[in-house]
């Protein structure tokens, strides 16, 4: 059964949603530059959430992405990377992704509400969880300084 606005709304507006525990960064499994993690989300409406954060320290690129299981993205925020909406705008480096039930997360617009910068991941990841209304208990830690390539 497809996310209804009213549902998605319902989510969001969840102050209950929490992650438990500290978050580490791990390197991704497909060797690219990218440090990503996984948590799982807790609610008293027991909405079945994971947050994924994927960061390139090397662009630099961010996003932290709300997922309900059954449905995929219904929320997200990129920073570094530009978004193309269905309506052929441009969106900026800093955009974010909110579920609608016509579009569902295809479309998206600039926040006012995201200062930090994408290489200051723990500052964006603060600022995020105030507006996602989502508590984290515990620290993410800072990602590991950029390792340079070694030459061929």
């Amino acid at each position: 059964m497809p996310l209804t606005n009213t549902e998605f709304e319902a989510i969001l507006n969840d102050a209950s949603k929490r992650i438990d525990g500290d978050i580490a960064w791990q390197e991704d499994e497909d060797r690219s530059p990218c440090i990503e993690f996984r948590a799982e989300v807790q609610s008293d409406g027991g909405w079945p959430l994971l947050v994924r954060g994927s960061y390139n320290p090397r662009i630099p690129a961010l996003s932290f992405v709300l997922i309900l299981k059954t449905v995929g993205r219904v929320y997200g925020l990129d920073l570094g990377k530009d978004h193309h909406n269905p309506q052929c705008n441009q969106v900026g480096e800093k955009h974010k992704h909110k579920w609608t039930e016509q579009l569902r997360d295809k479309e998206a617009y600039v926040p006012q509400d995201i200062t930090a910068p994408p290489t200051d991941p723990v500052a964006v990841w603060r600022q995020f969880c105030c507006e996602a209304n989502l508590t984290h208990a515990g620290t993410l830690q800072a990602p590991p300084p950029v390792q340079k390539e070694p030459f061929p």
